[in-house]
């Protein structure tokens, strides 16, 4: 079952941003580009989390299909013409090795447990054939610009508790609330408290929530202002937008290769840090 804080501040947020999430998302990234490109002509490939769907058929030698669990997103990319549907990246509804390469790009940091984000790698890698490759990035907690990351809500030991349970599923985690009203109560909390995550804690800091501007003049404006009524959201009138929270779990330099190598049949051909992300390229064995 999907954790309630990926259901409110991933799935539900995703559909209220989407439009204009994807007029913010048109650049490739040069590593990302530099990986389709190598792959062999005519290779089957999938964008698990393909969010509005800029990567897909960057190289035209080959074939792309992608999916993303949020219905708007996909809604952009299905009219933009290419092969697309709703999914979950922890239960892709692919054969086993019907992929020549995958990749998933800014997907894993979204996923609440470290069961879940393993589940969504051993996801990639079976529906890969053998030999097959797949990329991965995640954002990294060490970022480039500490300013931005002053700009987060970090999410202490009390608001973690509410999701993250038992990893081996031997006991019962509790649930997320269902409303994210005592999410945004803490979030108010915390920002009137500038000592909440100390400054000599903040790399050791790895949850947070991300915000999201929508200005006032957006069309989907109407749906917001349902969402500030019912604390979905919450109004900025500094900056004329609404606000959304997004969850982040960012990963420490090691741990996305230590969460591959914890995965049978999975070889990591290559690793690096670009643009604030952590990255690897796996290749089935």
């Amino acid at each position: 079952a999907t954790p309630e804080i990926e259901k409110t501040f991933v799935h539900k947020v995703y559909n209220a941003i989407a439009p204009h999430f994807s007029s913010t998302r048109f650049a490739k990234w040069p590593r990302v580009a530099a990986f389709l490109d190598s792959l062999p002509p005519s290779s089957m490939v999938i964008d698990a989390g393909c969010g509005n769907g800029k990567y897909l058929g960057l190289n035209d030698s080959c074939f792309f299909v992608g999916c993303d669990v949020s219905p708007q997103l996909i809604s952009i990319c299905a009219r933009r013409g290419h092969e697309v549907f709703v999914a979950d990246a922890v239960n892709l509804p692919f054969r086993t090795g019907c992929y020549d390469a995958a990749i998933s790009i800014a997907v894993l940091h979204h996923l609440s447990t470290e069961k879940r984000r393993r589940k969504a790698i051993v996801e990639l890698l079976r529906i890969v054939s053998t030999g097959g490759k797949v990329l991965v990035t995640v954002w990294a907690a060490e970022q480039e610009d500490k300013g931005l990351v002053k700009k987060w809500t970090p999410l202490d030991e009390k608001c973690v508790e509410g999701w993250v349970g038992d990893m081996d599923g031997g006991g019962k985690s509790k649930s997320f609330p269902a409303t994210s009203s005592p999410s945004l109560a803490k979030i108010d909390e915390a920002e009137g408290e500038a000592g909440m995550v100390s400054a000599e804690n903040l790399e050791e800091q790895q949850e947070y929530f991300v915000p999201w501007h929508l200005p006032y003049h957006r069309a989907e404006i109407a749906g917001s202002a349902e969402a500030v009524v019912s604390g979905f959201a919450r109004k900025d009138d500094k900056k004329s937008a609404v606000v959304y929270n997004r969850y982040y779990h960012v990963f420490v330099r090691g741990e996305l290769e230590r969460l591959v190598s914890s995965i049978d049949g999975a070889v990591i051909v290559d690793h690096f840090f670009d643009k604030s992300n952590w990255c690897v390229v796996l290749q089935k064995s």
